[in-house]
Order: structure tokens, then C-alpha cells, then sequence
């Protein structure tokens, strides 16, 4: 497991970021926040997951261990996998994701492209005793990351993901 990468940003792209680390690359697949923070040639520390199929083997970055560690719970729902962990995160923060869960708000949950009603359901279902209820004041069940929510979504959509109701 790699649990952590630092290194110099060498190429940044919408939703990845490639660190050197110690002469190379890794290819570290972010939410597009993470990845707009971060600027070729810079220092960016990551906490990270690997993700080992029978064909390929991935790495996810986020720059909080909070993210990852809601990236590694909503992957143990049937039907929810790496691609879909990370939509979530790339439109939900990680308070607003947790507080949906809590409060079983699947209306936040839906409009991550890629979750329909039943699978926001079973999330909500499977993670509710899971996750603490966020410490921080809450107004609505959904927190826009950096304000671009409808270009994530726009973005996911173009990555094959299908629209939320």
C-alpha cells in the first residue's frame, strides 16, 4: 500500500497529477479540486490509496487522510468502485457527504453523476451508523467544492458518467 506521496508536480492535468518521487513519476488520480490547487514544478503532498485489479493498479490522491479514508468506506457498498468513490468526493465535500449519509439525504447523494436513487439508498443504508455526523455548522445537505460544481459535473458527464435526476 502507498499511503502517502510527496514529490514535485510535474504534470497536473484535470483529474490527476503526476509527483516525482525519488526520479518517478506516479500518476496520481485526484478530485479536480485537488488537482486545481496544485502547479507543475511545486511540492504536493498527498494522502493516498492503491487500488490493485487484475489489470491495472491505481493511485488516488487526496490532500486530506479524511477524504481517503470516506473514498475507502464508500467503495464497501456493492456497486460503488474507484471511479464512483471518487465522483463523490470530486462533487460532495467530505462534511457534506458525511452529513448526507447521516441524515440519509439521498437528493445530495443523486446529484453526483453516476448515483441513481436506488444506489444513494443503499449508501445511505450500508454507511449511516458508519460515518460521524460532521462537527462543523451545516446550512444545506450539499457543500460546492470551490464553487464549480456544475463544471465537475459537467466534466464527470464527459468522462461517462450519466447525469444524476
Amino acid at each position: 500500500m502507498i499511503a502517502s506521496v510527496t514529490g514535485t508536480a510535474r504534470h497536473v492535468g484535470l483529474d490527476r497529477v503526476v509527483v516525482e518521487v525519488g526520479g518517478v513519476g506516479m500518476l496520481v488520480h485526484t478530485p479536480p479540486s485537488v488537482a486545481a490547487a496544485a502547479r507543475t514544478g511545486t511540492e504536493v503532498s498527498l494522502a493516498t490509496t492503491l487500488v490493485v485489479r487484475e489489470d491495472s493498479m491505481t493511485l488516488y490522491g487526496f490532500t486530506e487522510p479524511d477524504a481517503r479514508a470516506l473514498f475507502a468506506l464508500l467503495q464497501t457498498v456493492t456497486g460503488v468502485g474507484p471511479r464512483l468513490a471518487m465522483a463523490t468526493l470530486a462533487v460532495l465535500e467530505p462534511d457534506a457527504l458525511r452529513r448526507a449519509l447521516a441524515e440519509s439525504d439521498t437528493k445530495s447523494l443523486t446529484s453526483v453523476p453516476g448515483i441513481g436513487k436506488r444506489v444513494a439508498e443503499r449508501l445511505c443504508v450500508e454507511l449511516r451508523d458508519k460515518v460521524d455526523r460532521p462537527t462543523g455548522e451545516a446550512s444545506t445537505g450539499v457543500t460546492v467544492v470551490g464553487g464549480i460544481r456544475e463544471q465537475v459535473a459537467e466534466a464527470l458527464v464527459g468522462l461517462g458518467f450519466t447525469a444524476g435526476p
